[in-house]
């Protein structure tokens, strides 16, 4: 088959429902309507749009799977063909790889191989009002970004990247700071985030709590909340005890979000992730 959404409609054609009816004596008229208009828009979209992943495992694409299923159930749900053009970040000099693009996503990794190119990406979109998705990482450079650019902090950076920054708006989880063995160590899971009314990632999600899966040692810098919120980012989530920023935004931007968490691996066909449906949205605007 061209698509692998197309597997319960052939089932259904198969006759797999009066097989299972016969073998378990339980029978449930499948209902693929709405289904069948997900995948048909999949095979024929209305509109089309490109969006550059900013990345440095862009050679294997198998890398970002959860991401490009992510943006195959917004195909479906908002009939328009996604065009994701990878961008190898490990050594971004030529800028004009990203012309012409109709959003941006910087998606989450580990190392510093990369990641100033990825920044540079972020200054670009947000320069440019281009919509803009970080995810995990990609939150972390937002907020490295707008520290260097908005807030006058020259050098700022992660203490992942550069221990001896002078201004550490990213620095290591408190619980993680004695561990030294690695594997299965990190913040790991579903964790809920507390959304701001009136924001836009509170808009997208429709609801005032969140639970999104999370992978990740480090955080924005508490010590630095103040002065990024002064100069205009958003903290549209957080963490009920209120440390840990889980979302941010820069609201008078088309579309400019980002989130600590993996929404991408909780999204589904029939209910896309909510930051992916809403970037999407912009970027078709």
């Amino acid at each position: 088959v061209d698509d692998i959404y197309e597997m319960p409609i052939i089932f259904e054609q198969e006759g797999l429902p009066e097989i299972i009816h016969k073998k378990l004596n339980i029978y449930s008229p499948p209902d693929l309507r709405k289904w069948k208009k997900l995948v048909e828009n999949i095979r024929n979209p209305d509109r089309q749009i490109t969006v550059a992943m900013c990345g440095k495992y862009t050679k294997l694409e198998d890398s970002y799977a959860s991401i490009i299923e992510s943006f195959n159930h917004c195909s479906a749900h908002l009939s328009c063909k996604i065009d994701l053009k990878w961008v190898e970040t490990t050594d971004l000099k030529d800028t004009s790889l990203l012309d012409g693009v109709d959003g941006l996503v910087v998606p989450g990794g580990f190392g510093s191989r990369g990641t100033e190119g990825k920044i540079e990406a972020i200054r670009l979109a947000r320069e440019r009002d281009i919509p803009f998705l970080g995810l995990c990482l990609g939150l972390q450079l937002a907020v490295i970004e707008f520290a260097r650019n908005l807030c006058n902090l020259t050098g700022a950076n992660s203490t992942e990247m550069d221990p001896d920054t002078p201004y550490p708006v990213i620095d290591i989880l408190p619980e993680q700071k004695e561990i030294t063995e690695k594997g299965g160590t990190m913040r790991l899971g579903a964790y809920p985030a507390a959304l701001r009314e009136g924001t836009v990632v509170h808009s997208l999600y429709r609801s005032n709590e969140v639970s999104e899966r999370h992978r990740h040692r480090y955080e924005v810098n508490p010590d630095y909340h103040l002065i990024l919120q002064e100069k205009g980012m958003v903290f549209s989530g957080i963490s009920p005890d209120r440390r840990l920023v889980e979302f941010i935004e820069l609201p008078q931007l088309k579309f400019f979000a980002a989130t600590q968490a993996h929404p991408e691996l909780k999204s589904r066909m029939e209910n896309p992730a909510p930051l992916f449906y809403g970037f999407v949205k912009a970027c078709l605007s």
